[in-house]
């Protein structure tokens, strides 16, 4: 099964929507940090796509799906890229595919 969850900073009231496990045709997605535009974004990697599409195959090589940034890199899922506090992961969670 796979989920969707918001993290929510403590301090400034930011939301990151991030999801867990794979998807229907077996994508999982990768939730990276921006420092250029403060973001957290959500990178598809793997999977079909990644089968027709190498460059989807990892993290590597992408840019910020916000802001078009090479400077990214794979989110710690703690802290948060606005104000550098601490973010904190819903109890609730929705189905994806």
């Amino acid at each position: 099964m796979a989920w969707q969850r918001e993290h929510i900073c403590e301090e400034c009231g930011y939301v990151a929507t991030t999801y867990e496990g794979k998807g229907l045709f077996g994508q999982h997605i990768t939730a990276v940090a921006c420092p250029d535009c403060r973001s957290i974004g959500n990178l598809v990697v793997g999977g079909v796509i990644g089968d027709v599409a190498p460059s989807f195959r990892s993290e590597v090589g992408r840019l910020c799906p916000n802001c078009g940034s090479d400077r990214i890199s794979v989110w710690n899922g703690k802290t948060c890229p606005k104000c550098g506090g601490k973010m904190t992961l819903s109890e609730e969670k929705t189905f994806w595919t």
